[in-house]
């Protein structure tokens, strides 16, 4: 072993000259290796390797399988950054007037450089193999695209640039909202995988109502006048015509009105009078003009005052020309019966008492309240069956009406169907069934009934990709319990979870936890 005179004399031994040579030799070995492994890696992004997840400026862009998450590198607009030579872009997904929308920013030399004269197209490539390809317009200072790059956020992406100078070509992928799981996970979660495909859908539901007035063909009568009853000819549960007089009525309004018609009446029969005399005796050049003048006007003001008092008796109901100046007959608004009576001989009513209702029963409404998740197959125009709950009969009807509004206690919407009923057998008051329409429809996509959930208020199937599952925005249609119609969102034969899809929902409720827009 070398002596500390040794090393401090400069000559070191043969052991210590062995050590620091294979010193050498291992830091040369270990440079040579980390230098390789760069090289075959090739960038899609600024410090960023093929293969890692990439932030869209968007909020999603890492990886979620667990371990070590790392960032993707940004550029000054919180958006992904990529690079060639002295060549920069920087791309972001960001909401713009409620939809993501594409925007990109092109600098050389890390410095900003106007976009005029730079094509970017961006091509997607779906799990499902759905392909979109959005191009990029030049704006103020950088590119957007007019198309809406539609939910859920995952694919991949080829971002093709064209420069004056040259072209460019960059990758990366999305896994936005995806939900990783293994499928030793599935197993253990008890999710069951089904293939969305062709069924028939049969619906139908049964509703309780009840048999009301139609309120469109139904009159509650009131006098309109203040008065003491001299008469009443209608009675309960009578059958009137349009017109036909129901009671008669002494009013001192009524009364006081026909008198101002009389007396206006005959002061234009008098102004009638002097206005043809004066005209005569102006066209024998006896008095002067001036006379036919006045005597015109008078004649004009008392046919104004004439008609004003007629419009104040037809407003009230009465008849202009009676026996009695005080006589007012209630009459029917229209064919109906007399379904409510509170008006007795000899009886004090005041203008605005409802002294009888009459209802037009040969069509009647049925009312019903319809719950939320039946609301899809209750629509306006649809033909319902009506039947009765205390004997043996039914009806064919139509809802007229479905309510807008779900109610707070009971979360129901009120709907409406209009009943024919010419034999008056469907009586205000009797509760029947309401039942939809038994219809079968042939749908070209359907799922079962398990595999849908709602997200942010919209209905969605969990897709099966590999590792894991994604959630797809549906738009659905008929549902028969078992299986749903899907109108748009999904095509034939796409794997989705089935039973157990609200674990898989729970998974991604998780994962979401910072998904913003």
């Amino acid at each position: 072993m070398a002596t500390p005179s040794q090393w401090v004399s400069g000559k070191p031994g043969r052991k210590q000259i062995v050590i620091i040579i294979f010193i050498v030799l291992l830091g040369v070995a270990a440079g040579a290796f980390i230098l390789r492994s760069g090289a075959n890696s090739p960038k899609t992004a600024e410090g960023q390797k093929q293969g890692e997840s990439a932030d869209d400026g968007h909020g999603h862009g890492k990886e979620e399988a667990g371990g070590h998450e790392e960032e993707a590198p940004k550029g000054p607009n919180g958006g992904q950054r990529f690079s060639e030579g002295d060549f920069g872009l920087e791309l972001k997904l960001a909401e713009e007037g409620g939809e993501p929308k594409f925007k990109a920013w092109v600098t050389d030399k890390d410095k900003p450089v106007p976009p005029a004269g730079t094509q970017v197209t961006v091509s997607l490539t779906r799990p499902g193999g759905e392909q979109q390809e959005i191009k990029l317009t030049p704006q103020a200072g950088f590119l957007t695209s007019d198309q809406a790059v539609p939910e859920p956020h995952v694919f991949e992406a080829t971002v093709a640039v064209v420069t004056p100078k040259e072209p460019h070509l960059f990758t990366f992928s999305q896994q936005e909202g995806k939900v990783n799981m293994t499928d030793a996970q599935i197993k253990a979660a008890s999710i069951t995988l089904d293939s969305s495909g062709p069924a028939t859908i049969r619906s139908a539901l049964q509703f309780p109502g009840e048999v009301r007035f139609n309120e469109d063909r139904t009159a509650h009568v009131v006098p309109r006048v203040a008065g003491v009853v001299e008469s009443v000819s209608a009675n309960l549960g009578e059958l009137v015509k349009k017109g036909q007089v129901l009671a008669v009525i002494s009013s001192s309004t009524v009364s006081e009105t026909r008198a101002e018609l009389q007396g206006a009446q005959r002061r234009r029969e008098l102004a009638q009078t002097t206005y043809e005399r004066e005209k005569t005796l102006w066209e024998q050049k006896i008095s002067p003009e001036q006379d036919v003048l006045q005597a015109r006007q008078a004649l004009r003001e008392a046919e104004i005052a004439t008609a004003n008092a007629t419009q104040k008796l037809l407003t009230l109901g009465a008849s202009p020309s009676s026996t009695s100046l005080g006589r007012f007959e209630l009459r029917a608004p229209f064919d109906g019966m007399v379904v409510e009576k509170h008006i007795a001989l000899g009886e004090s009513v005041k203008e605005d008492a409802n002294v009888f209702t009459i209802s037009d029963l040969t069509s009647v409404w049925v009312e019903m309240n319809v719950a939320a998740r039946d609301l899809q197959q209750v629509r306006v125009g649809e033909k319902v069956v009506v039947r009765a709950g205390a004997f043996d009969a039914s009806a064919n009807g139509t809802v007229s009406y479905v309510g807008s509004l779900i109610g707070e206690q009971t979360r129901t919407a009120r709907a409406r169907v209009v009943l024919a009923n010419p034999q008056g057998a469907w009586r205000p008051g009797l509760f029947v069934n309401v039942e939809a329409v038994a219809n079968e429809v042939n749908s070209a996509v359907t799922v079962a009934s398990a595999a849908l959930q709602t997200i942010d208020e919209k209905p969605v199937v969990f897709l099966k990709v590999p590792g894991g599952f994604i959630p797809q925005p549906v738009e659905i249609g008929r549902t028969d319990g078992k299986r749903v119609e899907i109108k748009a969102g999904l095509k034939p034969g796409a794997t989705y979870a089935a039973a157990g899809s609200f674990v898989v929902k729970s998974e991604q409720g998780k994962s979401s936890a910072t998904h913003t827009h």
